[in-house]
């Protein structure tokens, strides 16, 4: 084994330091103690592997450098070394040298520094336009056939060595809320202050979030869902604004460069390990306040691109065992994912990475579980057969340390894989078939209601070997139309993502009600509101577990792109005006978000039966004008249905009576009589605010008229 100082440099005063080793010990990552840090790699097909030390993340010369020995240094494939005297903050990366061979799957570059894909942090960022990254000479007209002998060193990006212990989490707990009780907030983190409007001290990051929890709680909320916090480079998008002439971002974090690495993109320093500590603050600030925080993560491919792409980690360290290859030509990656690569996931040796991945989150960050991008692709095998109850999901659900954290799937891919349902035991899913049944009904479409029905009782024909919290029911998500898009366009207008207007979802279920989009006039906007409203009122009188989007409650715009990812300005931003401006809209969430929370009867934890309770009344019945006699007919704009207050356990609640009306006319109901109680009114969207709910619920008899476009709610007591 050969260990020197390495290269001498006046940039690294110190450099000529002799530093002591032993073999170490093959567990992945850089591990620090007392003495020093354990530093190991996963290469298969790997030659020679050198560790590199750097004094400073914008060094491009080590300050030490560690050729590891191929018998005293590998335990199987885990290539392995101690350092004794570096510790927390020490910056570090990988080489790998190996076969250059493309068209078999090989692209081992020794002349690339490599990510640790074990490293907790990530400093700096990365130029994708700078060709050392790229390991292929981009000016070759073989493009990635060719070899490239810049030595990518130069970047600031380095992995740096975190001490977790150093934290103190002060008796953190998790607040463990029942799925019956979680109302989710998917939010992004530098979105929802990075506007002035939002007048915190530390706009656009962790901190910054921290600041706001006043308005989350105002709300209602129980779960903060976060958009991707692994580390990404916000300048890997290379296309042109048309407008402006200025290139575009990639904000979302949906193309991850470490799977362990928390992003420096929202801290409030230079991304040199603090970000680790702040988002463990942000946590514990949450949990404090009684919110669960969820993460969005994304497994089923990096931010490496497709060939073309640079060679930044997992490509160099060993590209046929982390992705998925053409078979019939190994030059070429699988692309389920839509984003250039896929991930090998249920490759042994990957498969072990997420699950330690997620431990890490779980263990070590304190989170209270995840949500996964394009989960289907975690449930295919390598060539593309879905194995759901066999793949790496069944192991995530079983696992010792994640089986009772929340663990909620989208249960499609960008190959056509769409798996609603079909996920294993112990996962939720996004139910896209509510999404677009729910856009359906409101937006006056047949054919809609009897759909509506099955959603709205919890999906039990997706659902019935689960429970109906499975179903994580949403109308809106970062992904597509903001809810007051959704009543203000009729076609989407993604012009300035540069990329033709090609990009986003063609069918977003939306209607403009008259104008495309902003206008003065007051009926349409009143219109417009109203149907927002609806929105909100089956969200949270569905059977499921609700999520709403951020900014949705305070009547957000992203003048109607659906699919923002590349804008960091005024489309995406979130502005605080909004909440005061639209107070009615606001209020109108607030108060539903206390409804559900106020009435067990919306609350059970098991699908409704349609047989009677206790009190001899079903505990679910559908209706129409007339009792009992819901019009499930193609036509049919409009359907009445009533919980029983008869919960189980001898936990009574009132009765719930929702009348759905988007028919172009009033619609007299007749309402079911109920012995020895009365029905009084606390919802109509039709009503200006503050009587679209009411504080006091008013007697109503037993008829009401309902509203073209309106919905009702009544409580019988």
């Amino acid at each position: 084994m050969s260990t020197y100082g390495g290269y001498h440099s006046n940039m690294n005063p110190g450099s000529d330091v002799r530093l002591k080793t032993k073999r170490g010990y093959p567990k992945l990552g850089a591990t620090p103690d007392d003495s020093g840090v354990n530093f190991a790699i996963f290469s298969r097909n790997g030659r020679r592997v050198i560790l590199e030390l750097y004094q400073n993340h914008y060094d491009e010369k080590p300050s030490h450098r560690f050729v590891l020995d191929p018998i005293r240094n590998r335990t199987g494939d885990i290539w392995h070394i101690y350092v004794y005297g570096v510790g927390h903050g020490q910056y570090y990366g990988w080489r790998i040298d190996g076969e250059y061979d493309p068209l078999n799957g090989k692209r081992f570059n020794v002349n690339k520094l490599l990510f640790d894909p074990y490293a907790k942090a990530i400093s700096s960022s990365i130029d994708w336009e700078e060709d050392y990254i790229y390991g292929y000479d981009r000016e070759s007209a073989e493009k990635d056939l060719s070899f490239s002998t810049l030595d990518s060193a130069q970047s600031p990006a380095k992995s740096i060595v975190i001490d977790d212990s150093k934290y103190d989490w002060e008796n953190d707990r998790r607040p463990k809320i029942p799925w019956k009780d979680t109302i989710i907030y998917e939010m992004h983190v530098r979105f929802f202050t990075i506007s002035p409007t939002s007048k915190v001290k530390h706009p656009g990051t962790y901190r910054g979030l921290t600041e706001k929890l006043d308005h989350l709680k105002e709300l209602g909320v129980t779960t903060i869902e976060l958009m991707p916090v692994f580390e990404f480079s916000v300048d890997s998008n290379t296309n042109i604004n048309p407008y402006t002439g200025r290139r575009l971002k990639d904000m979302w974090g949906y193309n991850p460069l470490g799977f362990f690495a928390v992003t420096g993109n929202y801290s409030t320093g230079v991304k040199l390990g603090e970000q680790v500590f702040e988002f463990k603050d942000l946590v514990k600030e949450l949990h404090k306040h009684g919110f669960e925080v969820i993460l969005d993560v994304v497994y089923n491919h990096t931010g490496e691109g497709n060939e073309l792409g640079p060679t930044l980690c997992f490509r160099g360290i060993d590209n046929e065992i982390y992705y998925m290859l053409d078979p019939k030509n190994k030059r070429r990656y699988l692309n389920y994912s839509g984003c250039g690569n896929t991930l090998n996931c249920n490759h042994p040796v990957v498969k072990e990475m997420i699950i330690d991945s997620l431990r890490y989150w779980a263990t070590e960050m304190h989170v209270d579980g995840f949500r996964f991008d394009l989960a289907a692709i975690l449930g295919r095998t390598p060539d593309g057969k879905w194995i759901g109850d066999f793949s790496l999901l069944k192991d995530i659900s079983e696992d010792a340390i994640l089986h009772d954290l929340k663990l909620i799937a989208e249960g499609w891919d960008a190959a056509g894989g769409y798996f609603l349902g079909q996920f294993p035991e112990g996962w939720a899913e996004w139910n896209g078939k509510y999404r677009d049944v729910v856009r359906r009904f409101v937006r006056g479409d047949e054919g809609t209601v009897v759909e509506l029905a099955t959603r709205i009782a919890g999906s039990a024909d997706l659902y019935a070997g689960r429970s109906p919290h499975a179903s994580i029911n949403f109308v809106t998500c970062h992904d597509g139309f903001t809810l007051r898009d959704l009543v203000s366009y009729r076609y989407k207008h993604n012009e300035a993502n540069g990329e033709g207007n090609r990009d986003g979802a063609d069918e977003n279920f939306s209607y403009n009600y008259g104008v495309e989009g902003e206008t003065d006039d007051p009926q349409i906007n009143r219109i417009r509101k109203q149907q927002v409203k609806n929105f909100v009122v089956i969200l949270m009188v569905s059977h499921g577990t609700p999520m709403i989007l951020m900014g949705d409650e305070m009547y957000r715009t992203q003048k109607g792109n659906n699919n923002a990812y590349c804008h960091d300005d005024e489309t995406t931003w979130l502005d605080w005006t909004l909440k005061e401006k639209h107070a009615d809209i606001f209020r109108f969430f607030q108060k539903m978000i206390e409804f559900r929370k106020l009435h067990p009867a919306l609350r059970r934890e098991h699908f409704f039966t349609g047989q009677a309770t206790s009190r001899g009344i079903p505990d679910l019945t559908w209706h129409g004008v007339r009792p009992f006699e819901p019009d499930f007919s193609y036509h049919s704009h409009s359907i009445a249905f009533m919980i029983s207050g008869d919960v189980g356990n001898g936990e009574q609640d009132d009765d719930i009576y929702v009348i759905l009306n988007q028919w172009r006319e009033p619609l007299r109901f007749v309402l079911p009589y109920l012995h020895g109680k009365s029905w009084y009114r606390v919802v109509d969207t039709s009503k200006e605010s503050p009587d679209d709910f009411l504080d006091e619920p008013v007697h109503v008899g037993y008829v009401y008229v309902a509203q073209p476009h309106s919905s009702v709610v009544l409580i019988g007591r």
